[in-house]
């Protein structure tokens, strides 16, 4: 007997993936079918699924509801985030609060001081810039580079994980030049950005007969992009360095469960991890 299909359609090749690996989530087999012409991408799933299918589809859609900020750019699929315009807000009130209250001594990334237990600082340095051109190189490339991680794993998630990797390029420093004076700075964060996007062709492995072929240009794009842009002369080499590794190893284990990453709880909490990890710190470095 043959089994009879019924579809479910979507506006483009990425909503109808996002739905897929809902409905895997959920026990629902399904089948993603780009119509005759290419242009007319929906869900295939068996007429005894559809009504649990669309059910699930629709909760799904309820809990991801007024993400304005999210918009596709470029072709179908790629979304680049506006919410990464609140970063920069931050890194520029940052940037005025340490003119007017000289936050650099307390916030400042320094290998002696984490040493000596002051791990704030590996968060802290994140948000100080050395001049007005710092700030701008690191906020206009951080702009473009956040939003499309964002765009990619989720508004929170994706912040949280590019915030976590510029701490991450700030513990590679300290690990392995435990003396080296003091920095600051987001280009860690930046670069952490990077690594993120360099390694989200992951997702692609099982989709496709040519996933290797993605991985690898994906990657290899993201380290030749890494050595334009992070090997600069005259900047913090291995802050950028751990930040790009450190993106890489966080964007290998959100393209595990991609799904996961744009349910709108999964973002609130990290939304509020991130909130916190900017907060403590800093409360921290200015009462110590």
């Amino acid at each position: 007997m043959e089994l009879r299909l019924m579809k479910i359609p979507a506006r483009s090749r990425r909503q109808a993936l996002d739905w897929s690996l809902v409905l895997v989530s959920q026990g629902i087999e399904s089948t993603i079918d780009p119509g005759e012409d290419g242009s007319h991408w929906g869900l295939l799933v068996s007429a005894a699924d559809y009504d649990s299918a669309v059910h699930s589809i629709r909760l799904y859609r309820i809990e991801n509801r007024g993400w304005s900020w999210r918009r596709e750019i470029f072709h179908r699929g790629v979304i680049f985030d506006w919410g990464s315009l609140a970063w920069v807000a931050l890194l520029g009130l940052f940037f005025v609060l340490d003119a007017r209250l000289n936050l650099r001594e307390a916030g400042i990334m320094n290998t002696a001081a984490v040493s000596r237990g002051q791990w704030w600082r590996l968060f802290t340095g994140v948000w100080l810039h050395a001049d007005v051109a710092h700030l701008a190189g690191n906020a206009g490339l951080g702009l473009v580079l956040l939003g499309l991680v964002m765009g990619r794993f989720g508004t929170g998630v994706g912040l949280l994980a590019a915030y976590l990797a510029g701490a991450g390029g700030n513990a590679l420093v300290w690990l392995l030049l435990p003396g080296r004076g003091p920095s600051l700075g987001a280009s860690g964060m930046v670069m952490g950005s990077l690594g993120l996007l360099a390694v989200q062709s992951l997702s692609h492995w099982r989709e496709t007969p040519r996933g290797s072929r993605y991985i690898l240009a994906g990657i290899c794009g993201g380290v030749m992009l890494f050595v334009l842009l992070g090997l600069s002369p005259g900047t913090d080499v291995l802050a950028h360095l751990g930040g790009f590794l450190s993106g890489l190893l966080f964007g290998a284990a959100l393209t595990k469960s991609p799904a996961q990453g744009r349910l709108a709880a999964a973002n609130l909490a990290c939304g509020l991890i991130f909130s916190l990890l900017v907060l403590l710190p800093w409360w921290l470095a200015l009462r110590s």
